[in-house]
C-alpha cells in the first residue's frame, strides 16, 4: 500500500499528510486506474486477437450483429487488471469491506473467464452451465456475507428507500437475501452487454453513485444527517469504486461503437457483482433496483418474454433482452445505447434524490 508509506513520511514532509484522506486518494486512484486501461488497451486486444478469442454470435439473435463475429472478447479482464493495482497502491487493503468487494468480483469474473474461455474454445455461444454458473454465484456471495456478519459484525438491518428510521432485521437470513441481490444484479448487467457500449456505461453511471453512497455511507456525521445506515470503513470503498469508473472510461475508448473488443462474461458478471456486493455493504439493497432500472429492465424483458412464451406460446417482445426488441423495431443501434445512457443518469439523479426524501 503505497499510500501509507508515503504518508508515514508526513512527519518530515508535511504535504503527504493528503494521502490520508480518502477523497484525494480517490481521485488518485481514479487517474492510475484510466491510465493503466488506456496505455494497455491495445496490447490486451492484440493478444485477444492472436489468441484468436473472438466472439460467437448466436444464430437467433439480430441477423445485423453477424458482422461482429468474430470481434475479440473477454475484455472486462482489462478492466479487472486495471483497477487491481491502484487498489493495492491507494486503498487499505486492511479493510474487510475491500477485500469483501475483490472477493466478490474477481470471483464472479473467474466464472465469468471460465464461460467465455468455454465458448471461444469452442467456437459456440454455450459456454458454461447455468445451473453451475449460478451455484458458484451463490456461493460466492453467500460465504463472503456471512464472514461478514459472524467475523466483522456486519448490520443485517434492511432499510427501505424514501422511509427514514424504518428497517427490518433478516438475521443469518441476510444471506440469502444479499446473495439474491449480489448474483442479480450480476446476471441483470449480464442480459444488457449486446450491444456497444451499452453496458459499460449503466455499469460507471451506478459505481459512480454507489461510491458517492459509500463515502456518506462510512462518515458518521454526513451519515447522521442525511438519517441513513452508517457503516464504519464503507468510505474506503469509495477510491475502489473510482477504479472501476476508471476502467470502465478506459474500456469504454475501445468498446465504444463500433466496438475494437467486447467485455464478454469475464467483465458483466466481474462489474455486476461489484454492483451487487456495494450496494449490500452500503445497505441499498433495495434501492439497487431503481439506481440500476436499466438492468432490471432489461432482466424483465427475458423473464417476462420465457413466461409468456411458456404459457401461451406468444413473445411480448419481438426478441429479448429488451435492447434488440428495439433494434427489431428499426431504432439504430447507437440511438438505443445513448438512450439507455440517459436513462441510467437518471435514474442514479433519482436514487441520489431519495438521500433527502427520507
Amino acid at each position: 500500500m503505497l499510500y501509507q508509506w508515503l504518508y508515514s513520511l508526513s512527519n518530515e514532509f508535511s504535504p503527504l499528510n493528503i494521502f490520508r484522506y480518502v477523497t484525494v486518494r480517490t481521485f488518485i486512484a481514479f487517474f492510475t486506474a484510466f491510465f493503466l486501461c488506456l496505455i494497455w488497451g491495445p496490447v490486451f486486444i492484440r493478444r485477444l486477437i492472436q489468441r484468436h478469442y473472438g466472439q460467437a454470435i448466436r444464430d437467433e439473435g439480430p441477423q445485423t450483429h453477424k458482422k461482429k463475429t468474430g470481434t475479440p472478447t473477454m475484455g472486462g479482464g482489462l478492466i479487472l487488471l486495471s483497477t487491481l493495482i491502484p487498489c493495492f497502491l491507494w486503498v487499505d487493503m486492511r479493510n474487510p469491506y475491500v477485500w469483501a468487494v475483490l472477493i466478490v468480483t474477481w470471483g464472479f469474473g473467474i466464472i465469468g473467464y471460465i464461460d467465455d474461455y468455454l465458448k471461444v474454445s469452442k467456437k459456440n455461444t454455450k459456454g458454461l452451465s447455468g445451473k453451475i454458473r449460478l451455484l458458484g454465484e451463490f456461493l460466492i456471495s453467500g460465504l463472503t456475507l456471512f464472514i461478514l456478519i459472524h467475523e466483522f459484525q456486519f448490520s443485517t438491518l434492511v432499510t427501505i428507500p424514501f422511509l427514514k428510521n424504518f428497517h427490518f432485521d433478516l438475521g443469518y437470513w441476510y444471506v440469502v437475501f444479499g446473495s439474491m441481490v449480489i448474483v442479480g444484479t450480476a446476471n441483470a448487467v449480464n442480459f444488457t452487454d449486446g450491444l456497444d457500449g451499452l453496458a459499460i456505461v449503466p455499469v460507471i453511471i451506478s459505481a459512480s453513485t454507489l461510491g458517492l453512497f459509500a463515502y456518506f455511507a462510512g462518515h458518521s456525521t454526513i451519515a447522521a444527517y442525511l438519517q441513513i445506515p452508517h457503516v464504519l470503513g464503507a468510505s474506503e470503498l469509495s477510491p475502489v469504486a473510482a477504479t472501476i469508473v476508471a476502467a470502465g472510461l478506459g474500456f469504454l475508448w475501445f468498446n465504444a461503437y463500433p466496438a475494437q473488443v467486447f467485455m464478454g462474461d469475464v467483465g458483466s458478471l466481474s462489474l455486476g457483482g461489484f454492483l451487487g456486493i456495494m450496494a449490500v455493504i452500503t445497505k441499498n439493497e433495495l434501492l439497487m433496483m431503481l439506481l440500476g432500472g436499466v438492468f432490471v429492465a432489461e432482466t424483465l424483458s427475458v423473464i417476462t418474454q420465457v413466461i409468456s412464451f411458456k404459457l401461451t406460446g406468444k413473445r411480448i417482445f419481438k426478441m429479448a433482452p429488451l435492447h434488440h426488441h428495439f433494434e427489431l423495431g428499426g431504432m439504430t443501434e447507437t440511438k438505443i445505447i445513448v438512450r439507455f445512457w440517459i436513462i441510467s443518469i437518471l435514474l442514479a439523479v433519482l436514487s441520489l434524490a431519495t438521500l433527502k426524501l427520507r
